[in-house]
């Protein structure tokens, strides 16, 4: 007889590892967690050969166990039925513990305040193991119930054991793959609203660009049309320079709208741009002087990109104004970088005839480039050995801090 008994204890523990395997396989694919739960309540229940079980899951608002899954129970049960998440009910009493209670005979059990379950199926002997994961999150509990007096035995408790470890994994696997799914869904919903406000931002720049271009053409005409009235030389002089001026802003306003109104501008598109329009600027022919723009791509600022264009502006002018009795001529306009990154380079320079700087001078516009430049906190030294080569520095490492809007570009310096 005790082989036998033997012999079928060994067959019941081969039973449950198997048991135990394939639900392990099963519940790392089951996507649904409610369906391994009741799986493991039905699997756990045959290989125990009991008609009950249940699993329970902790509620720390309410601070109680709600059975959420089972098997063999009666109708509304499973998602009603609660039990107090302390040591006056056997599943509280495991919960709170974090140990394993088995009960032969829960009639002559003292110390117990049972639900009403309990006795609505006749229940006599029963198991709870802690449902907790490795990282000590507590799920809740796994019960084995059964209205028929059952010896339970460690060889039980460990196969339970072995349950709850599954199913603490399983919920943890679903609960990171729900934050998963609402972490991106929020993403999407955020990149949905960014790609809304990114359309209408387009639209609202592309209006801005027309309406900035617009008023900046028809300042433009206004002062084209005083300067073919003007007979005065140095009216149509100063006329030029404005309407210099107003079309190196022009260039800042068009290469700050294409980029979205973005609070950088690359200073190397800029000045290309600027350069190519310049020439048509000039009262002088211009067929037999040339200009030419090389620059390292580097972004600015507002404040600087203006300034450092309005000093470009007035030194190309002065170069097609002064340094070419002929009208013929080259001029090369540079953008680089220090060695170290933090400061950036621009030189004019010219092939015609050298000019002389005065101390003090104001003269071609000398004045204003030194204060557009020193608006930077840059310097403009003049070399005229051959030619005349403007060489202007300014340092590139300091954030942007303001917002290109705050500015206003028609305050000009004064010449």
């Amino acid at each position: 007889m005790p082989l036998m008994q033997d012999q079928q204890g060994i067959a019941r523990l081969l039973r449950q590892q198997a048991a135990l395997a394939s639900f392990g396989s099963y519940a790392f694919r089951e996507p649904v967690l409610f369906d391994i739960l009741t799986e493991a309540s039905r699997i756990c229940a045959e290989s125990l050969a009991v008609p009950l079980c249940k699993v329970c899951e902790y509620r720390p608002e309410q601070n109680d166990l709600l059975v959420v899954a089972g098997h063999g129970w009666k109708h509304r049960i499973i998602g009603v039925v609660v039990s107090s998440a302390d040591v006056s009910t056997p599943q509280g009493r495991c919960f709170i513990t974090g140990q394993p209670i088995i009960i032969h005979d829960i009639r002559v059990e003292k110390g117990f305040a049972l639900p009403e379950f309990y006795a609505q199926h006749g229940i006599i002997s029963t198991i709870d193991v802690p449902i907790r994961g490795y990282d000590g999150t507590p799920y809740g509990i796994l019960e084995i119930d059964s209205p028929v007096e059952h010896c339970f035995n460690e060889h039980d408790v460990q196969f339970l054991t072995g349950f709850a470890n599954v199913l603490a994994e399983a919920v943890l696997a679903r609960r990171k793959n729900a934050q998963i799914h609402t972490t991106m869904k929020e993403l999407a919903t955020i990149v949905a609203e960014r790609g809304a406000l990114l359309e209408e931002r387009a639209i609202l720049a592309e209006e801005l660009k027309h309406r900035v271009r617009n008023n900046l053409q028809f300042v433009n005409s206004m002062l084209e049309m005083h300067l073919q009235n003007e007979t005065d030389d140095h009216q149509r002089a100063s006329a030029n320079g404005i309407i210099r001026r107003v079309i190196t802003l022009s260039e800042v306003y068009e290469q700050l709208l294409g980029t979205g109104l973005g609070r950088t501008i690359d200073l190397a598109d800029y000045l290309r741009s600027l350069c190519k329009r310049l020439p048509e600027l000039q009262q002088v022919p211009e067929a037999g002087i040339r200009i030419h723009c090389v620059a390292a791509k580097l972004f600015v600022n507002l404040d600087t990109v203006t300034a450092i264009g309005m000093a470009v502006a007035e030194l190309v002018s002065n170069s097609y104004e002064h340094a070419f009795p002929t009208a013929t001529g080259m001029i090369d306009v540079t953008l680089q970088l220090s060695g170290d990154g933090n400061t950036a380079i621009v030189v004019v320079a010219d092939d015609g005839i050298s000019f002389v700087e005065k101390p003090g001078s104001k003269r071609h516009g000398v004045g204003l480039v030194r204060r557009l430049v020193e608006q930077v906190r840059g310097s403009a030294t003049l070399s005229a050995e051959r030619g005349s080569v403007w060489t202007i520095s300014f340092p590139v490492t300091p954030p942007v801090t303001e917002r290109v809007w705050d500015r206003d570009p028609w305050k000009f310096p004064k010449p």
